[in-house]
């Protein structure tokens, strides 16, 4: 995880098309700029950034489904609940699944769990945009390649 450029995904453990699913893991940092503020003391990853790794994995999902032909762009946040806190140092497994997709939207269930404990859900709803211009594809596919992102997928 690399809090300071927003990436919050480290890897893609497993991508299933077919099925709609992905589970990728995020290694939340044990020193960040973000903890001195939240809290001093008693550091704790933010809730906002949770929800941000739900939407980023259930990005992945996106990808990987509609073949890196549509870029999905966060739209809704509906019914996130932070269940439990996820603190510095923590392995955080993200599991999320497209629940529906059409009209140029998708939406996504997406669940955090540390230790094989839930700490984070929400209900997530995404715009379907193409790629804006060559360098932003050309930067997810960088990023995909880094978080290991199975080229098949996407390959003929």
């Amino acid at each position: 995880m690399q809090l300071e450029y927003f990436h919050m995904i480290d890897r893609i453990v497993d991508l299933r098309v077919d099925e709609k699913t992905i589970v990728v893991e995020a290694q939340v940092p044990k020193e960040s700029t973000v903890f001195e503020g939240h809290f001093p003391g008693y550091p704790l990853m933010p809730g906002v950034l949770l929800i941000e790794t739900m939407a980023q994995a259930s990005g992945w999902l996106q990808l990987g489904v509609f073949k890196f032909e549509r870029m999905p762009i966060l739209a809704a946040v509906k019914e996130a609940k932070v269940r439990g806190s996820v603190f510095p140092g923590d392995l955080m497994s993200i599991e999320a699944s497209l629940a529906h997709e059409g009209s140029g939207y998708a939406m996504t269930e997406a669940r955090i769990k540390v230790g094989g404990k839930l700490r984070a859900n929400s209900a997530l709803t995404f715009t379907l945009i193409p790629f804006p211009n060559a360098d932003m594809r050309a930067h997810m596919s960088a990023v995909a390649q880094r978080v290991g992102f199975p080229q098949q997928v996407v390959s003929p």
